[in-house]
């Protein structure tokens, strides 16, 4: 009743759509966005895919390595699809309202699909342990059930998690502003324009992160930790960064994610600028998905030369 009265005495009305602002205050940029954002996402589609299609179609490539990074370009993809196709018709059509089911969709798409992301990552930490410090025993543990169990165990553990917290988010009441200062949906925007006590909202963000995003970094961490332990025994200097240069596509893409997930998520609430919770998004939802074919591209001797074959039978049939 006294929530009725006081929305009332507001003339406020309950939200039915959002405005998301994006970078709405740089008028003279709109332009130069959309082609960045379209070259962004058209490389993503080209260098996931291409990763994807090698993994399938090269026997040489037929490891629980590259098995899981084919499984990651795929996430990769859809994880991209999620914001950059709605960022591009914001900023074509200059309308940037999104209704309110929309919205929770695209968060609980984020929210499912950035789990797995830090799992995988995990994953592949451990294959890396197993490969380095385990390799006589890594054809029984590494074995082709245990992976297909990995994958889908990343794929599908957090689903029920994420969508009980976008649930959760999306049952606060809205009313009055509706201007989201973010490029798509996400927690901390949708809960600073709610009503009502977000404390269990904000407290479940940080449970969460530490459950699917901190756990599989501490793996990371450990997993590491192993095969460096592990790399100091090998006599030769040239053994040893033969070793490690196949972790190193990894390691920077961990870094990438990780450390924009960590800043962005994780920091204070006190210490948040919009701005800069902007820029960090772009690292984990564009950025990496981009950077991840070309790491793993240009640092693997292996996908390098599947890749020329590729062309080069793509070249003979065109002849």
């Amino acid at each position: 009743m006294e929530y009725t009265e006081k929305m009332a005495e507001e003339n406020l009305t309950i939200v039915v759509e959002f405005i998301l602002l994006g970078f709405s205050d740089h008028p003279n940029l709109q332009g130069f966005l959309f082609v960045m954002f379209l070259a962004i996402y058209l490389s993503i589609l080209i260098g996931n895919g291409l990763i994807i299609i090698i993994t399938k179609v090269d026997s040489a490539l037929q490891t629980p390595m590259y098995f899981f990074l084919g499984n990651f370009s795929v996430l990769e993809i859809c994880y991209a699809s999620v914001t950059l196709p709605r960022m591009l018709v914001n900023i074509w059509t200059k309308k940037r309202n999104i209704s309110f089911l929309a919205c929770a969709i695209q968060l609980g798409f984020l929210l499912i699909l950035g789990a797995p992301e830090c799992l995988l990552l995990g994953v592949m930490a451990y294959d890396r342990y197993v490969t380095i410090c385990k390799p006589l025993y890594y054809p029984l543990i590494m074995n082709r059930k245990v992976c297909v169990q990995l994958v889908v165990g990343s794929w599908t553990i957090g689903i029920p998690v994420q969508i009980a917290q976008t649930y959760q988010v999306f049952s606060l009441p809205f009313y009055g502003s509706n201007k989201l200062n973010h490029i798509f949906c996400d927690l901390r925007p949708v809960l600073k324009v709610a009503h009502g006590d977000t404390f269990v909202n904000e407290l479940s963000i940080y449970v969460v992160a530490m459950l699917f995003g901190m756990a599989p970094f501490l793996m990371i961490l450990w997993s590491y930790m192993k095969i460096i332990s592990t790399i100091q025994k090998i006599p030769s200097a040239t053994g040893k960064y033969k070793t490690f240069s196949t972790c190193s596509s990894h390691i920077m893409v961990v870094g990438l994610f990780f450390g924009s997930i960590i800043i962005t998520y994780l920091q204070p609430k006190s210490s948040h600028s919009t701005e800069n919770d902007k820029i960090f998004s772009l690292f984990y939802t564009i950025l990496t998905p981009m950077f991840n074919p070309l790491i793993y591209t240009l640092r693997n001797k292996d996908v390098i030369i599947t890749l020329k074959k590729l062309f080069k039978c793509g070249g003979t049939e065109n002849s």
